[in-house]
């Protein structure tokens, strides 16, 4: 029997083309399990460990079944945090790129002024934290009278980030005709609570894996005094070497101060906590998935949101206080059916929590010795010799997808009584080009940006500096990032 393909599942053609470009071809243990009931309109509860897919299993049939023609929201997907708003935002606008499917990120410690105008467009998906979705709602400025599917996304980080409440009221405001999906990693009591309050028949689905955890992680532990952690540590990433590591810490104090005693050895290093400026932590996440440096230190706020299919390594430098969060951590690396290792540094005093650990992922975590002096020697060579190359610069998703993509600039918007159906017209009827070229067209106030798809940008680029608006002749160019 042939491997179960994208193809298979009868998808619209925009929607296979963006698959394609991506590189996905043969679904996931998850998608395969939740696309099918998904496209059926079914509600659903899954419970699946992160990096299985899972974005991408809900992704794919929002996607398939919004409506272009229809201005307001369709879809409300619920994240506990905003670096996972952002990352569904940008997967759900992947994969949905040829079918023109808008989605819009709401999350907080973001101005509200351009999330509002952005609401105010055409929208087909929106993705944010309770907070800031149950703001927009009480502010009007989120219209739920056309919402048809509800994702909930890792269920039980909002049960432990206190958002339940939260997303009961909001579910109380949603029409009653929806479908809704609800994904989580564990499934508590309370969660389960949730679903059989509001979800009609739900179909359940469980990804098994060994234990909580996947089966392709390596999993070690080291006994090691606190003084001596910094030493280890170095010898560590000597002799595994990794191209791309996340170095976790349970505290902000912390993660500064290894960033510092890293940057004091000149190791190609950033760091990630809740104590930097939102902007600057887009920042950083994106310069990690290109490839710019190879070792993020993190504390557990990084532990989701973080989608980078090659981090082979994640080291635990403080072991999490929290069980669950020993999952979540050790979840970054092995993505997308990859292998990888986790190891945990414990002190001697912290055996009660690794016990915890192994209770709940079912398992008891081997012990490993830190490396020897001469293995740190014989490996220190192949080491300096990649530190000393230039980093190899990674295409993220987005940017493959959007090597074909030109987005345009006009001067003209709304106050000019300009609509999509004036722009898709005029730029459809150049020579070379059809409706199918033009992708996601954003009308503001005083400006318009518009999509042009499939390598056709520096043509109609040309064209309308030439050709009229509604009898307007705007000025364009390409706009900047």
């Amino acid at each position: 029997m042939s491997e179960l393909q994208f193809r298979d599942y009868e998808l619209h053609e925009e929607i296979i083309k963006a698959l394609d470009v991506l590189g996905y071809t043969n679904p996931t243990e998850v998608q395969s399990k939740v696309i099918p009931v998904a496209l059926k309109g079914q509600d659903l509860i899954v419970k699946s460990q992160t990096g299985s897919g899972k974005t991408a299993s809900f992704g794919i049939p929002v996607c398939e079944l919004v409506d272009w023609a229809e201005n307001k929201p369709q879809v409300l997907v619920l994240t506990p945090t905003r670096e996972l708003a952002a990352q569904v935002k940008e997967d759900i606008t992947n994969i949905g790129r040829f079918k023109r499917i808008k989605a819009v990120a709401l999350f907080g410690k973001q101005p509200f002024a351009p999330q509002k105008i952005e609401l105010s467009q055409k929208t087909h998906v929106v993705v944010g934290t309770p907070g800031r979705v149950f703001d927009h709602i009480e502010r009007g400025t989120l219209p739920l009278n056309k919402i048809r599917t509800l994702v909930i996304d890792e269920a039980d980080e909002m049960l432990s980030m206190g958002f339940i409440e939260q997303i009961e009221k909001i579910i109380k405001q949603l029409p009653k005709e929806r479908v809704t999906m609800l994904f989580s990693a564990t499934m508590p009591e309370a969660i389960k609570n949730l679903c059989r309050k509001y979800m009609t028949l739900p179909v359940d689905i469980e990804i098994e894996a060994s234990g909580i955890t996947t089966a392709t992680i390596e999993h070690a532990l080291i006994e090691v005094r606190q003084a001596a952690k910094f030493g280890l540590l170095l010898d560590l990433l000597t002799v595994e070497n990794p191209d791309s590591c996340i170095i976790f810490c349970r505290t902000q104090e912390q993660v500064n101060d290894l960033f510092r005693g890293m940057a004091d050895q000149e190791l190609p290093a950033d760091k990630l906590h809740g104590g930097m400026m939102q902007d600057e932590r887009f920042e950083v996440m994106n310069a990690f998935k290109r490839g710019q440096f190879r070792y993020l230190i993190a504390t557990d706020v990084a532990a989701r949101g973080i989608d980078i299919e090659n981090i082979t390594l994640v080291i635990n430098y403080d072991i999490p206080m929290e069980k669950e969060s020993y999952v979540h951590r050790t979840g970054r690396t092995a993505r997308a059916g990859k292998s990888g290792k986790a190891i945990t540094f414990v002190t001697p005093n912290e055996h009660k929590w690794v016990k915890d650990i192994e209770g709940y992922i079912g398992f008891e975590l081997p012990h490993m010795k830190a490396p020897s002096e001469d293995a740190v020697a014989y490996a220190k060579p192949a080491f300096e010799q990649k530190l000393g190359k230039q980093q190899v610069r990674k295409a993220g998703k987005t940017e493959v997808m959007n090597r074909n993509i030109m987005k345009l600039y006009f001067n003209g918007g709304k106050k000019k009584k300009l609509r999509a159906v004036d722009f898709v017209g005029a730029i459809a009827r150049l020579e070379g080009m059809t409706a199918e070229d033009i992708g996601i067209i954003t009308i503001q106030d005083n400006v318009t940006y518009v999509d042009i798809l499939n390598g056709k940008g520096a043509m109609v680029l040309q064209a309308m500096k030439d050709t009229t608006i509604k009898g307007k002749l705007l000025k364009v160019h390409i706009a900047k990032k």
